[in-house]
């Protein structure tokens, strides 16, 4: 299988502060990776890393097959970068910001950008200080989507966007990586997890804590437990031998007990916890 993105042992400190300690992982082809986290678990120093914005202690980043270290030039050629939270010029209108984007790689994106303008009901003709952050966002999505980048990479694109938008952004997204590309999607909200990825990369404090595919991850032998024990109502998640739970129980005065499948947050959080 074709790898778009190979990190190995990438290592990113900043004295005191937590950056990122030997992560490792691949990105494959035609995939939409998830990169998960709370804030703080170095999602965003290890997308920085990748674009070549910091330079880091240790390890090594390819990305098309190159060296980030020594290509990135010709790397970014081929990369559509959406930030958390991207700062444009305020007085310029929104048509004149995404025009000089495209300039900027000396490429004519008008026909896509049209289209990107339809889909996502942007007023191109609004001034950046004028918009909201969700419209704000939007006008991110086309600077990053225009020129039909290989390589996709989002970092929380979808907040500030209303629901309908949030199913339209994925909707391009889906469409661009059925014509070949690749996408990596940096994200807190696990439904889009759920519904949009293939698999998922887990970072918690500046580590890497487990790689799959989504489909894997979901699949847990943890259970919801609820139940009334000696008049007093208890809820929490078990994941050992079910068998042990019903010994621990024997002799109890239970009066209710409801056993069911984990939410995806208390299985995501479940790896934040256990690590």
């Amino acid at each position: 299988m074709e790898n778009i993105i190979e990190i190995k042992n990438l290592t990113k400190t900043y004295g005191k502060n937590r950056g990122v300690s030997n992560v490792s992982f691949n990105v494959h082809k035609g995939e939409i990776f998830g990169f998960l986290g709370p804030n703080g678990a170095g999602k965003s120093t290890t997308i920085r890393s990748m674009l070549g914005f910091i330079h880091y202690q240790s390890g090594k980043i390819k990305i098309f097959d190159k060296d980030v270290s020594k290509n990135i030039k010709v790397i970014l050629k081929d990369v559509g970068y959406m930030p958390s939270e991207a700062m444009f010029y305020p007085e310029m209108k929104v048509k004149d910001i995404i025009k000089m984007a495209a300039d900027v790689r000396k490429m004519d994106c008008s026909v896509e950008a049209e289209k990107l303008y339809e889909r996502l009901k942007i007023d191109r003709d609004k001034k950046i200080s004028e918009l909201s952050l969700g419209n704000r966002k939007k006008v991110s999505i086309v600077c990053a989507m225009q020129h039909k980048p290989k390589l996709l990479i989002f970092d929380e694109p979808t907040s500030g966007l209303d629901p309908l938008m949030q199913a339209e952004f994925f909707k391009l997204v889906k469409e661009y990586v059925a014509e070949g590309a690749t996408c990596m999607l940096s994200t807190h909200i696990l439904s889009e997890v759920k519904n949009y990825c293939d698999r998922v990369a887990i970072m918690k404090e500046g580590i890497l804590q487990h790689v799959d595919d989504v489909a894997n991850i979901t699949k847990t032998n943890a259970k919801r437990v609820k139940m009334i024990r000696n008049g007093i109502a208890e809820d929490f998640l078990f994941d050992k031998d079910l068998n042990e739970l019903v010994n621990e129980l024997a002799g109890y005065d239970i009066t209710d007990i409801t056993i069911e499948e984990p939410s995806l947050d208390e299985i995501f959080m479940h790896f934040y916890k256990e690590g």
